[in-house]
């Protein structure tokens, strides 16, 4: 994907494991957030480690971080496929 969100705007993204789970999260900049989660550095979420490779698979600009953090929450709380059918609305 693209870079996505470089400015003070708040992003959400999606992350597909190896192990093909799905890991939500928010950020300023998914380019770079992603790229921490990819090098395993200690900023990279626990839950990634040991389940590279990744692919980052849906980032929307959203507005503020509450904005960010109550979208990561609905998402969050959605099953695999309805993540999967949100990533496909997309693309």
């Amino acid at each position: 994907m693209s870079s996505y969100s470089q400015s003070g705007t708040w992003s959400v993204y999606i992350i597909r494991c190896a192990d093909s789970t799905l890991y939500t999260g928010i950020s300023t900049n998914v380019t770079r957030r992603f790229e921490e989660h990819t090098s395993s550095s200690p900023r990279s979420a626990k839950y990634l480690r040991g389940r590279t490779p990744l692919e980052l698979i849906y980032a929307k600009e959203i507005g503020t971080q509450s904005e960010a953090t109550i979208e990561e929450r609905r998402i969050k709380a959605l099953t695999k496929a309805q993540k999967l059918n949100l990533v496909a609305e997309l693309s």
